[in-house]
C-alpha cells in the first residue's frame, strides 16, 4: 500500500485558511502530514479514503490540514531566478512570448558590465533569442525594452500571479479552499 502513498499528498492552509503558496502550490508529502497531526500542530479538514495503521495507531490519510500556528507572510519576497520568473507571469518581457521556466532565462536592463546591478528593477524574465539578440547593450541601443518595468513584487503580487497558473493535478477536497483566475477543469 505504500506504493500508492506517494500519490497521496496534503494541502497546507495556514491557519487563515489560505494556502501557503499558490506557485508551487503548498503541498506535504503523506508522512509530513501525518506526523504533523501527531505532533498537534495541524488541524485535519479533509481526509483521503486511504487509512494508514502502526500497531498502536490508525487515521485516515489528511487531504487538507491547516497549521494551528499562523505563520505570517514575508513582506518582500526573496530575489531568485523563479521570483522574477512569477513576477514576470513567466513571458518574455521583450517579445511577450510566455514560456516554460526551463526554457527562460534572465536579463539585466543595463548589463552588468555596464554599470548594472543584479537587483528587482534591473533584471527582466527573457527568452533566449530576445537576451541574445539584445547582448550587451542599453534597451535603446538594441531599440528592446521591457513591456513591464522591473520593480521589487510583493509576497502578495507573487500569490496573486501564482494562483494564474493552476497545477495539473488538483484533489477534489482542495477545491474549496483555492482561488484561481483561470478556469478550472473538474476531473
Amino acid at each position: 500500500m505504500a506504493q500508492g502513498l506517494d500519490h497521496a499528498p496534503a494541502l497546507v492552509l495556514n491557519a487563515d485558511f489560505r494556502p501557503l503558496s499558490y506557485f508551487p502550490l503548498s503541498l506535504w508529502g503523506w508522512q509530513d502530514a501525518v506526523r504533523a497531526v501527531v505532533m498537534d500542530r495541524v488541524n485535519i479538514l479533509s481526509s483521503y479514503d486511504r487509512v494508514v495503521r502502526s500497531p498502536s495507531f490508525e487515521m485516515k490519510l489528511p487531504s487538507v490540514i491547516a497549521l494551528k500556528q499562523y505563520i505570517p507572510m514575508a513582506r518582500r519576497p526573496a530575489f531568485t531566478r523563479f521570483n522574477v520568473f512569477l513576477r514576470d507571469r513567466f513571458a518574455c518581457q521583450y517579445c511577450g512570448t510566455a514560456l516554460p521556466s526551463q526554457e527562460l532565462t534572465f536579463d539585466h536592463v543595463v548589463p552588468k558590465s555596464r554599470g548594472g546591478r543584479t537587483v528587482w528593477e534591473n533584471v527582466v524574465t527573457a527568452c533566449t533569442c530576445c537576451n541574445l539578440e539584445k547582448g550587451n547593450r542599453l534597451p535603446h541601443q538594441a531599440r528592446m525594452y521591457p513591456r513591464h518595468r522591473p520593480h521589487q513584487p510583493s509576497t502578495f503580487e507573487l500569490q496573486d500571479n501564482g494562483r494564474a497558473f493552476p497545477p495539473n493535478f488538483l484533489h477534489e477536497s482542495w477545491r474549496d479552499y483555492l482561488y484561481w483566475d483561470a478556469e478550472l477543469d473538474p476531473a
